[in-house]
């Protein structure tokens, strides 16, 4: 049996235009600053989701590459949504990633906790595997043309004391 090739890592990633502002220990997105906040960043980012770990509290991985018990690899939109559909179909099956900390992995479905929404992750490239923020809420009034993932991950609030508020 031919060995299959093993295809380029392909994380899932939608663009964002703004800025990322923090209270506190809180990061959130925003379309433009905000007064009452710290502006951490602004321009525009990598979008990435990661999927959080069973047991490990404030990690999740980015999956690049998913491999099937059976030998079969996905990348990209493919994998995100076999993952999050069929994945309980192959317990074995592993995804192979980069940690919300940075560092590659490799684990197998079961230890991932696919309860929990994914985890908003922010980075200044493509190429960088450290996220910039960590944020938890999306600041807008305007939603549109912003990625549906962002939109279905992140919960939205009108100002920034609706946030707090929260």
């Amino acid at each position: 049996m031919p060995a299959h090739p093993i295809p380029e890592r392909t994380p899932i990633c939608d663009p964002f235009t703004g800025v990322i502002v923090q209270i506190g220990a809180h990061q959130a997105l925003a379309l433009s600053p905000d007064p009452e906040t710290e502006t951490i960043a602004s321009g525009a980012f990598v979008i990435r989701y990661g999927v959080r770990f069973l047991q490990r509290p404030g990690q999740s991985i980015v999956p690049g590459l998913v491999v099937l018990d059976y030998g079969d690899m996905l990348t990209g939109e493919e994998a995100w949504n076999f993952l999050w559909h069929r994945s309980n179909l192959h317990p074995r099956a592993e995804v192979v990633g980069h940690r919300s900390d940075g560092g590659e992995d490799m684990v197998f479905f079961k230890t991932l906790d696919l309860s929990l929404s994914p985890e908003v992750l922010v980075y200044t490239d493509a190429q960088t595997t450290i996220p910039l923020a960590r944020p938890t809420a999306l600041i807008t009034t305007d939603t549109n043309g912003l990625p549906t993932r962002l939109l279905e991950y992140l919960p939205i609030y009108a100002t920034v004391e609706d946030w707090t508020a929260a």
